[in-house]
């Protein structure tokens, strides 16, 4: 069923939710500044409901990938599953320990720069390889197919949904870093992806 499954693959997606785990956890969390997406959700469930992001992560991304399952590749969604496993199991690790720099809560500048950079390396590598440690890319590529919107249009809707919803528990000038971080990481992802792509476009007759 899994042919093309590598290992090699699977150290990278797990190294990539590995990353991904401990940007989130000791700067993302700690600094005030957060992510779009189901990233984001999680930090603001963890506010609402006290709930850790290891367990709501890995709810919101199954859900998901099985409502973008019919459009998606196997090789996809076993990468995923495998991407989105690795990151509950490094954040709950991460928890049990105290955040290594809880003083970004003053440098916001820098929070989102650092977090930008684990958040864009960790997921890039995920995605790098085929798959995706959030179940971001499973939702938009199906609400993109079933609205006939542009996908980078439907990404770009949720990350700002989730941020509009941070406003809840974090300053409003802090948003502003919020979106620099999430503009940042979303770059770095693609760079990563177009660097994947490259040599198997050269392959092509």
């Amino acid at each position: 069923m899994f042919r093309n499954i590598k290992v090699s693959s699977c150290i990278i997606g797990l190294t990539g939710s590995i990353i991904l785990a401990f940007g989130l956890y000791h700067v993302h969390s700690c600094s005030g500044v957060t992510e779009g997406g189901v990233l984001g959700m999680t930090l603001l469930l963890q506010y609402w409901f006290h709930i850790s992001p290891a367990v709501t992560g890995f709810v919101l991304n199954s859900a998901c990938y099985l409502f973008g399952a019919k459009q998606l590749g196997k090789e996809f969604i076993f990468y995923s599953a495998l991407s989105t496993a690795g990151f509950s199991l490094a954040y709950k690790i991460c928890e049990q320990f105290d955040p290594l720099w809880p003083q970004l809560y003053e440098m916001p500048l820098l929070a989102s720069v650092a977090g930008a950079l684990f958040v864009g390396v960790g997921a890039g590598l995920c995605v790098s390889i085929g798959g995706a440690p959030s179940g971001d890319d499973a939702l938009a590529m199906s609400l993109s197919k079933l609205t006939h919107i542009k996908i980078q249009w439907v990404y770009l809707l949720s990350d700002f949904l989730v941020l509009a919803l941070s406003v809840t528990y974090i300053p409003l000038q802090r948003l502003g870093y919020s979106v620099l971080t999430v503009i940042l990481s979303g770059q770095i992802i693609g760079l990563l992806q177009r660097i994947k792509l490259k040599p198997a476009l050269r392959h092509q007759p």
